[in-house]
């Protein structure tokens, strides 16, 4: 089992990254591509699914990230395919506020979650997720944000992330939306 790889993202996919570590191309699923760069270095955490007719790499920039994905993908029903659109689309904060307030509704809005699985996430992790560092993670949660935010107002992804990584992430969201606008702009 894997526990992470380093290595140069040479190519970013809509689901996924190849990232090459001694001349290997190794595809990882990730839950948000986007939030790497082309020909940059990263130690990317991974989890390893191994299946009769499958090798699946599935991959996280923080180790809080993946703790969370394994923590998904032991509840009832809940696999790794299902857990990854959950981490892309939903913030740690959030995710983590909703299974301890027992927010059904938000955790219904993810991808193939209904209101059974919802129920189950809940009850298997409700008050075993202290463990997971959600401050470490402020910063990611607002790049996700702010990608959300400037692909809603119809920007393309290259677009949005070019620019990301030159906003100042410690502003407030509008902030951060004022500043990324006046650089697209440019």
């Amino acid at each position: 089992m894997y526990d992470y790889i380093k290595g140069i993202v040479t190519e970013i996919k809509s689901n996924g990254i190849v990232l090459e570590n001694n001349d290997i191309g190794y595809f990882i699923y990730t839950a948000n591509p986007y939030a790497f760069n082309e020909n940059e270095n990263y130690k990317v955490f991974l989890y390893q699914v191994v299946k009769e007719e499958e090798l699946t790499l599935f991959g996280f920039k923080k180790e809080e990230e993946k703790s969370l994905f394994l923590k998904l993908i032991n509840v009832k029903g809940l696999g790794p395919r299902m857990a990854l659109p959950i981490l892309a689309t939903g913030s740690i904060n959030g995710i983590v506020d909703a299974i301890n307030r027992e927010n059904i509704l938000y955790l219904k809005k993810f991808p193939k979650i209904g209101d059974k699985l919802a129920k189950q996430i809940i009850l298997d992790l409700k008050g075993k997720l202290s463990d997971i560092s959600v401050d470490a993670i402020e910063t990611n949660n607002g790049a996700v944000e702010l990608r959300e935010v400037l692909i809603g107002l119809g920007y393309k992804e290259k677009e949005v992330s070019g620019v990301i990584n030159k906003v100042d992430l410690e502003l407030s969201i509008e902030d951060q939306v004022k500043e990324a606008l006046k650089l697209l702009l440019k």
